[in-house]
């Protein structure tokens, strides 16, 4: 901002800084060389001292971060003859939000924020003693037991590393291999990606070195800047050990790693497994109606179709409705429907049967009456045993057994993920179709399940929800909507669909474009599931549920009063989630009075339908 050039140095395949390079870039115009004293990544130790001799040569003020390398190796300043020098106290064990400048005597730097003279008019500001002190005692404890604290963090690293080398192959060490940090741990996995291997971890903290998106795989700069090929840098995690990690944390640690990865590189087979052993979502790259393709890049996909020129379709694609319906003569018509998605629990029947009750939810959503359903099926029967498929398919009747129909037929591939769903064809009343481009004015706005499921489904797969939580949540995707929806045709409601992987919000803006209206919700009379809400604050999030935020942004105008969090929870990827209802006034107390008489108690009158609104939606 300033106008200052920047010059940034290559660094070779361990991340070092090559001497000779630096000297080839120094100007005479060149004020300052900064380089940090160890990479918070990899590991890699710099030549600093070799460094500043080639600065003060050319009398370059320099200035090096040692965050990473304090508390683990030994730091001299007196020996480095560095001019500025940082230091953050938490990477010592010191209190977090306190550090330390360190200055060359008769160096001046000019203020960065303005005020008192404190701190000999370095900055203003009262001193935290507290923290302060704290700090003091960590750089201390350095002081008197850094030796003890290096042997065991490397002794500790080096094992974890050679465990790890032990059980996989195809796996590259990243960082100097002597030059490094005793505790830093860089390691990628051929045929894996980052964030699946972090979100299928239980009771490990890992960082990624990429993360891998459905459009692209955007790479750590550091494993960039090294050359680290896009096949392995994509597989990248980091492991650090600290100084109250045991031998027991490492074999833990080793075991996980190596169970999960192997799990996900396709090579691997498991024979001999039942599915008491097998977690499913072990090998599924989102949860349930997460995995759906981004609605922004399916949207523009359906958009360039070709429009359907037939009279007896009576429900195409037009309006991104729930199922497609056919009329067959002037009473009746077709409706069908087909969904699948990868596994949301682990127990293969209960996966089977979630996937069931989503993909009838399009039935009901439209007014129709389900009967009978092929099956579709995507399973990796080189990695699986055949007692998991039937487990998944035993619990898919189970749904269809309740909902008085027949799985009479379907289709399977081999696929390196575990896929399972439905094709639904039912039968509907030509007068009594509900779609969901009839939204009228002052219509009310009725959901007849609560949010969360996306969340806390993800909170499920890495063991941190309770028991009555999780209770709750499978009750929940496991509730056909056959109720609602019979209850809804009988009362007569304007418009209708079912909340599932695009989130409240998109399923709603679908409804509203459809019936050229707009609306206005009470974020306050959205029902949430037990411990969404707090799940979401910790920033245990979807990428399906992010990617539906980003999608409805621009259609949505929310209170200034409304939070963060309660915006992701809109957008929450739900999996067999509830009817959203578009009743007229004068018909929703009759629509609620029969919902809870059958059993239905987790109703919301959520909003209404308006003549004006700043943008499609309003949150308040």
């Amino acid at each position: 901002k300033e106008g200052y050039q920047v010059t940034y140095l290559p660094v070779d395949e361990h991340g070092l800084i090559n001497p000779i390079e630096l000297r080839k870039t120094v100007r005479e115009e060149t004020i300052l060389i900064t380089i940090m004293h160890a990479n918070n990544e990899v590991g890699t130790i710099q030549p600093i001292e070799e460094i500043i001799e080639i600065a003060n040569e050319y009398g370059i003020i320099t200035h090096t971060d040692c965050a990473q390398s304090i508390g683990k190796i030994p730091v001299k300043i007196d020996k480095m003859k560095v001019d500025l020098l940082t230091i953050a106290g938490h990477k010592l064990y010191g209190p977090k939000g306190v550090g330390a400048l360190y200055k060359r005597a008769g160096l001046k730097i000019e203020k960065l924020t303005f005020g008192a003279d404190h701190e000999m008019n370095h900055r203003p500001g009262t001193e935290n003693v507290l923290e302060i002190v704290g700090f003091g005692k960590a750089c201390e404890l350095v002081n008197e037991n850094l030796s003890q604290y290096n042997s065991t963090m490397l002794k500790l690293r080096n094992k974890l590393e050679e465990g790890l080398q032990e059980k996989l192959s195809n796996i590259l060490i990243n960082g100097h291999p002597s030059k490094r940090l005793p505790n830093t741990l860089s390691i990628s996995f051929n045929e894996t990606e980052a964030n699946k291997l972090i979100e299928k971890l239980s009771g490990l903290a890992v960082s990624p070195g990429a993360a891998c998106h459905s459009e692209k795989v955007e790479i750590s700069h550091v494993l960039e800047a090294m050359g680290v090929a896009e096949e392995y840098a994509a597989g990248t995690i980091r492991l650090s050990v600290g100084r109250d990690t045991s031998n027991e944390d490492i074999e833990i640690a080793i075991e996980e790693i190596s169970r999960v990865v192997s799990e996900m590189q396709s090579s691997r087979k498991w024979p001999n497994k039942t599915d008491e052993e097998v977690k499913l979502t072990n090998y599924s790259q989102g949860l349930g109606c997460a995995c759906k393709i981004q609605p922004k890049v399916l949207q523009e996909v359906l958009n360039k179709l070709v429009p359907i020129n037939d009279s007896s379709v009576l429900v195409g694609l037009e309006n991104s409705d729930d199922a497609a319906v056919y009329k067959i003569d002037d009473n009746y018509s077709i409706i069908q429907t087909v969904d699948f998605f990868t596994p949301i629990v682990d127990d293969p029947f209960l996966f089977g049967a979630i996937a069931a009750a989503n993909s009838l939810s399009d039935i009901y959503a439209m007014g129709g009456k389900p009967l009978f359903a092929l099956n579709i099926v995507g399973f990796p029967s080189n990695k699986l045993p055949n007692e998991i498929l039937e487990r998944i398919i035993e619990g898919a009747k189970s749904k269809t057994d309740e909902a008085n129909i027949s799985i009479i037929g379907g289709h399977s591939i081999v696929d390196d993920e575990p896929k399972y769903g439905l094709v639904v064809t039912g039968l509907v009343n030509n007068n009594s179709i509900v779609t969901n481009n009839k939204s009228q004015l002052g219509d009310d706005l009725v959901l007849t399940k609560p949010l969360g499921t996306g969340i806390l489904s993800m909170a499920m797969q890495k063991e941190l929800i309770k028991e009555s939580q999780k209770k709750v949540l499978i009750e929940t995707m496991l509730e056909l909507n056959k109720t609602a929806s019979e209850t809804m045709v009988d009362v007569g409601v304007n418009a209708c669909t079912d909340i599932t992987g695009f989130g409240l919000l998109a399923h709603l803006l679908e409804m509203m474009k459809a019936s050229n209206q707009k609306v206005k919700i009470e974020m306050q009379k959205v029902k949430l599931l037990p411990g969404a809400l707090d799940f979401a604050m910790t920033g245990l999030i979807p990428r399906g549920t992010e990617d539906n935020y980003n999608f409805t942004e621009e259609f949505v105008e929310y209170d200034e009063k409304i939070k963060n969090v309660y915006k992701i929870l809109l957008n929450d990827a739900q999996t067999s989630g509830g009817l959203l209802i578009s009743c007229s006034k004068e018909k929703t107390d009759n629509l609620l009075m029969a919902l809870k008489e059958k059993g239905i108690d987790d109703l919301s009158i959520i909003g209404e339908v308006v003549s004006e609104s700043k943008s499609q939606i309003e949150v308040a």
